[in-house]
């Protein structure tokens, strides 16, 4: 194994992970960002209400997007194995 083919699987599961996390992250940081504007402008306080509809916004994208972020992560492991493989 050579330290050119070890720095492209790093590479490529860094690469994943972002794509993964992204939209959660994403969903995660425009939902909080809104609930702390509709805070500030009526002077609530409340953890819970930054806490609530950013576990709804993640569990709807984990809905919507979780086969694709499984399919990414199956795809990372396929291709490491195959690497691993191609090595020995």
């Amino acid at each position: 194994m050579d330290t050119i083919q070890l720095m492209e699987v790093f590479r490529d599961a860094i690469l994943t992970g972002a794509k993964v996390a992204g939209p959660i992250l994403l969903v995660s940081i425009i939902v909080g960002l809104f609930v702390s504007v509709i805070q500030a402008a009526t002077s609530i306080n409340e953890q819970t209400m930054t806490f609530v509809p950013k576990l709804i916004a993640i569990a709807m994208v984990l809905i919507l997007g979780g086969g694709w972020m499984l399919q990414q992560m199956v795809d990372l492991v396929n291709r490491i194995f195959a690497f691993i493989a191609a090595s020995f």
